[in-house]
């Protein structure tokens, strides 16, 4: 099926998602929760792709939740612990989508312009590398409309930018423009247009697909690991990590290609197959 909140297309093994409802300031509502999960699972299971840069359209990169998606297609009872321990598998179905991107077997480069707010935040947290234009600013908006944030902001955030920033953001609801973002370090670089953003996205992009990919795919789990372990831990990890993944072949072939001057020529990724689709005959 086709989708109808992105546009997903793929070039030199580099995929490009692209929140494309600029008329609604590319809210999340149900659509946009069930095509996302199915576009990131089909990238995880497929191991074309090398990369993902994910970029949105419009003044905004997203004004995150859609709020009248909860006023009608979804009830949050909290008149009975049934109701409220029901909101608790919904959050975690949700979350599951985000921690998508952060599971992913490739690299993932979120673009940002304009607004990055409420559930948006939560998104692109989830990514690798985020990029933005000069007029971006990052909102935790859920407690001016007051509740908690739910899905992964209060829980990666922490991880990227001091904690006494994020205390600031979560309790006052105020703006992080694109200027201080650059300074915590929540993103990488910050550009003067959306055009040169995007190119710089799909540019970072290109030159990590032209790296083994199992070798991508073995510094993103080890860089994830060590986040949350010891380093203690984490050497060891490591340890199997490498031992598990280690190629003679991608090693001279990386040399060689630097040598010539040319792209190294290295295997992709194997396809997944879901054991609950494998034919039982």
């Amino acid at each position: 099926m086709t989708p109808t909140c992105f546009t997903l297309d793929s070039t030199d093994q580099v995929a490009h998602l692209v929140l494309n409802r600029p008329e609604a300031m590319n809210t999340m509502h149900p659509t946009f929760w069930r095509e996302l999960d199915d576009i990131l699972s089909e990238l995880h299971r497929n191991g074309s792709a090398r990369a993902l840069v994910i970029s949105s359209t419009g003044k905004h990169f997203s004004a995150g939740m859609a709020l009248e998606t909860f006023a009608g297609a979804i009830a949050m009872d909290d008149q009975s612990p049934e109701g409220r321990a029901a909101m608790f598998d919904m959050l975690t179905d949700m979350q599951s989508t985000f921690s998508k991107i952060e599971a992913l077997r490739i690299p993932v480069i979120c673009a940002i312009q304009g607004g990055c707010i409420g559930g948006a935040v939560d998104m692109v947290t989830a990514a690798c590398i985020r990029y933005a234009t000069a007029d971006a600013f990052f909102c935790i908006q859920e407690i001016n409309i007051g509740m908690v944030a739910d899905v992964g902001t209060l829980q990666r955030l922490p991880k990227l930018i001091p904690f006494a920033v994020v205390k600031e953001l979560a309790y006052t609801g105020r703006r992080l423009p694109a200027s201080r973002a650059l300074a915590y370090g929540l993103v990488n670089e910050v550009f003067e247009t959306p055009e040169a953003m995007l190119s710089a996205a799909l540019q970072c992009a290109k030159e990590i697909a032209s790296k083994p990919p199992i070798a991508i795919w073995g510094t993103k789990q080890a860089v994830t690991y060590a986040r949350d372990h010891s380093v203690e831990d984490s050497l060891r990890q490591m340890g199997w990590l490498q031992g598990a993944i280690w190629s003679n072949q991608h090693v001279r072939e990386s040399i060689v290609a630097l040598k010539d001057k040319r792209a190294g020529q290295f295997t992709s990724l194997a396809k997944l197959q879901s054991f609950k689709e494998l034919d039982a005959g």
